[in-house]
């Protein structure tokens, strides 16, 4: 299914605001592993209270998830719908002129490349 525009519209209202930007960017340099709670609150500089408040805010537009590791609460990107965030945007971007996008497309094939 891909995003609709209110889908859209609630996720950029989840990411225009700065820790909840830093939590998502931390998650998806995590990688698919996440990372425990406490971890994340240290390393965006934030608060465990903030920080549950911001998880909050993220997981109800969709772009964090959660997973019980014994006592620790393990917070993950939510890959599936950053992408389809990142389609949305791009969806109509070359319009039968692929070197529009090419910059962009590169841009996000380049972080993906496997380093030997």
């Amino acid at each position: 299914m891909m995003m609709d525009e209110r889908q859209a519209v609630a996720a950029f209202a989840a990411l225009g605001q700065e820790h909840r930007l830093r939590i998502v960017r931390q998650l998806v340099t995590a990688g698919p592993d996440g990372m425990a709670a406490g971890i994340l609150a240290e390393a965006v500089g934030i608060s465990g209270t903030n920080l549950s408040f911001h998880l909050k805010e993220l997981s109800h537009a969709g772009l964090v998830t959660s997973r019980r590791e014994g006592r620790s609460i393990i917070y993950g990107a939510a890959y599936p719908d950053l992408s389809e965030l990142i389609q949305f945007l791009m969806r109509d971007c070359c319009q039968g002129r692929p070197e529009v996008c090419a910059p962009a497309v590169a841009a996000l094939s380049a972080c993906c490349t496997e380093t030997a």
